[in-house]
């Protein structure tokens, strides 16, 4: 070793699951439309339909085999896949936040350590509620038959002791896979991956390596850090630490969120008491969903009204005795503020509903009288 060479030293006390939703936002709509199975479907606008434009937001594994992937010009498609096993499916986010939070919820039951990466993605860390390090794999598969028998979905697992080696574990035998990547397996884990596997190291510097000579996990093994700081500068100690699996960042818990919001804008502006209520009733229904959810109470609540005449937005707020996640209270409060905005008579292009003010609820409130 090389008076510049750096000790590997490794930290392997940590428990961390990767949890990676398969194919998210493609199996969401296999869910909520069968016919859509053992077809090659498609999350993107038909670009059929818009000129050519658009890109590929995923695609299921049956697409996946035509070669198509995220990111890729929607007209590619179309030469790839027969039309009659292709699908296009516009992306549905509002859909899959709900669902995403459901899985979230799943994962407050496991550990109040986890730490959202996207909608379909989270580190967990385990390491405090197991008896012993062998319970992690149980726990992990409890967390997939978990979100199977709950929502109907399929999940991939890492399972090791840092961040970089669990999310490399859970891309290793997707879909519905689980991989274990313990301090002993890890130099031969990542030896024979290519690199364009590797989460950080981005496609420039992939090819900048393949310049070098380097493709694979055992070529950034056999370099020093001294060669790849002289050749990388930072981002030579990175590579130097993906080679070889090295990874101190902690997952960090989810932050109490500000306020939890719904609105709807409407493109035929709504005219009519009744509609307004029952609107006020969805919205409120899903803001109270999404905080008892994430265990949270709010002490306000806010309504947002947007005119159709002249697209003038209106905000009304009132502050409740208590904080709260009920539905009934959060329509209460809504409609209130809507009738005191005195704007029944004018034609409405959106209602939002927000509660704000958030609390954790740690505790149940109750009556002494």
């Amino acid at each position: 070793m090389s008076f510049l060479e750096l000790p590997q030293v490794v930290h392997d006390q940590r428990q961390i699951i990767h949890v990676d939703m398969d194919a998210f936002y493609a199996s969401v709509e296999q869910r909520q439309h069968p016919e859509y199975r053992h077809k090659a479907l498609v999350i993107a606008y038909d670009p059929r339909k818009y000129n050519g434009h658009g890109v590929v937001t995923t695609a299921n594994y049956e697409a996946r085999k035509y070669g198509i992937h995220s990111a890729m010009p929607t007209f590619q498609v179309l030469d790839k896949v027969p039309a009659d096993k292709l699908v296009f499916v516009p992306p549905n986010f509002s859909l899959y936040r709900q669902v995403s939070q459901q899985i979230h919820a799943i994962f407050n039951t496991v550990t109040p350590l986890w730490e959202p990466v996207a909608l379909d993605e989270a580190y967990l860390d385990v390491t405090a509620q197991l008896t012993t390090p062998q319970a992690v794999v149980p726990l992990a598969l409890k967390i997939q038959r978990t979100i199977k028998q709950q929502l109907n979905l399929t999940c991939s697992v890492g399972i090791s002791y840092n961040k970089f080696l669990a999310k490399m574990a859970s891309d290793y035998a997707k879909p519905f896979g689980r991989t274990v990547v313990s301090s002993q397996q890890a130099l031969a884990f990542l030896a024979p991956l290519p690199l364009k596997k590797f989460h950080g190291i981005g496609q420039a510097t992939q090819q900048r390596l393949a310049k070098l000579g380097m493709q694979t996990g055992a070529d950034l093994q056999r370099v020093s850090w001294d060669f790849l700081t002289q050749k990388f500068k930072k981002t030579g100690y990175l590579l130097y630490q993906r080679g070889r699996g090295i990874d101190d960042s902690r997952v960090r818990a989810q932050r109490l969120s500000k306020s939890i919001g719904k609105e709807q804008t409407f493109y035929r502006p709504i005219f009519n008491d009744q509609t307004v209520t029952r609107i006020l009733h969805e919205l409120a229904a899903a803001v109270a969903q999404e905080a008892q959810t994430k265990k949270l109470r709010g002490r306000t609540v806010v309504i947002k009204v947007r005119t159709a005449a002249n697209f003038e937005t209106y905000t009304r707020r009132q502050t409740l005795e208590r904080a709260t996640n009920d539905e009934t209270t959060i329509f209460q409060a809504s409609s209130q503020l809507f009738t005191a905005l005195q704007v029944t008579t004018d034609p409405l292009r959106l209602l939002g509903i927000t509660l704000t003010n958030l609390v954790e609820n740690r505790f149940e409130e109750i009556s002494l009288f």
